[in-house]
């Protein structure tokens, strides 16, 4: 379904994650004339292309609906991968294992053993959430949350994990550190992670 979204919008409600990032690498691809932003989701993409005719936009956005639906009928692989090394020292290792049960070393190989998917981006200019995380690593936030976590850090709150792309406050539980740089505004895309790249840890 699409919906109009604003005066200058188009929400195309995909009904999946997989499906949301092909209709956006899609688009990207072959930007349609006047498309000023593309906002992949969960279960959605907002298409905002002010001054555009919505009715050609939204013809253009289904018949590409259409064809990314086939593609991932067909299982059609999407999305490069990415390898991040990880030193385990994260000062809740200890709290994670407890929470699920399981020791320190199990925690790691969790962690190492899931090929991640970039879901979306939020909360600050590079910070992926990354799905497909084993179930058993999936616990609560902080309840308070640290006032500054570092660039790198390799973290894990609910069914997400995560690499923190700057210094910020945050809630999220830290496994360990990267030294790979996942967001660099001199880059071109500035990060590393894009909607639907496929990442794997490996310990450093």
């Amino acid at each position: 379904m699409i919906r109009t979204a604003g005066e200058h919008g188009l929400l195309v409600e995909t009904g999946s994650l997989e499906l949301s990032h092909r209709l956006d690498a899609a688009l990207r691809a072959d930007r349609p004339e006047g498309v000023v932003e593309i906002v992949p989701g969960p279960d959605t993409v907002l298409v905002v292309a002010p001054g555009v005719d919505q009715a050609p936009l939204r013809a253009r956005l289904e018949a590409v609906v259409a064809g990314e639906r086939g593609r991932e009928r067909a299982g059609v692989a999407a999305g490069p991968g990415v390898t991040i090394p990880v030193v385990y020292d994260g000062a809740d290792l200890d709290s994670v294992a407890a929470l699920a049960g399981i020791s320190v070393a199990e925690v790691i190989q969790r962690h190492l053993g899931r090929e991640l998917v970039v879901g979306w981006l939020g909360f600050a200019p590079g910070f992926a959430y990354l799905t497909g995380l084993d179930p058993v690593l999936e616990t609560p936030r902080l309840d308070t949350p640290r006032t500054s976590v570092p660039a790198g850090s390799v973290a894990i709150a609910g069914p997400y994990s995560a690499v923190y792309p700057s210094a910020s406050p945050g809630g999220w539980r830290l496994l360990g550190r990267t030294s790979v740089r996942v967001w660099d505004v001199e880059a071109d895309p500035p990060s590393l992670f894009q909607p639907g790249t496929r990442v794997r840890f490996e310990q450093a």
